[in-house]
């Protein structure tokens, strides 16, 4: 199955938090079971390439997955990047749930500018 797409636009350095849930039908009246499923979701520099941060995730039950990404986490983003949430079942299936490119918008306060960077004062 393909997963869903789910971009990430993000600001660096802020916290992040995301609830998805999951459904068995396409009216998302039937709520999926995730009794024993482990979730995991990586942020990579691209696909298959080096991680760069996990996302802590937990599974609430019955259908629910949580994903959060702390301000030190999004903090060492680039500016761009590739995220998937893979779902792995009590049978050893695995499923990639949902995925897609991450866009980092540079912060402005509490940034640190980049080595050999030499800062003066504007008056």
């Amino acid at each position: 199955m393909t997963p869903g797409k789910c971009p990430l636009n993000l600001y660096r350095g802020d916290t992040y938090a995301w609830r998805f849930l999951f459904w068995t039908d396409p009216d998302k009246t039937v709520p999926a079971d995730l009794t024993g499923v482990v979730a995991k979701a990586e942020i990579r520099d691209k696909p298959g390439g080096a991680v760069i941060v996990p996302l802590t995730i937990a599974v609430e039950l019955p259908n629910v997955i949580t994903a959060k990404l702390d301000a030190n986490a999004s903090a060492a983003l680039p500016t761009a990047a590739a995220w998937d949430l893979q779902l792995t079942f009590p049978n050893g299936d695995v499923s990639t749930a949902l995925a897609g490119p991450v866009a980092v918008t540079p912060d402005i306060t509490d940034s640190t500018p980049p080595v050999g960077t030499k800062l003066r004062a504007v008056a």
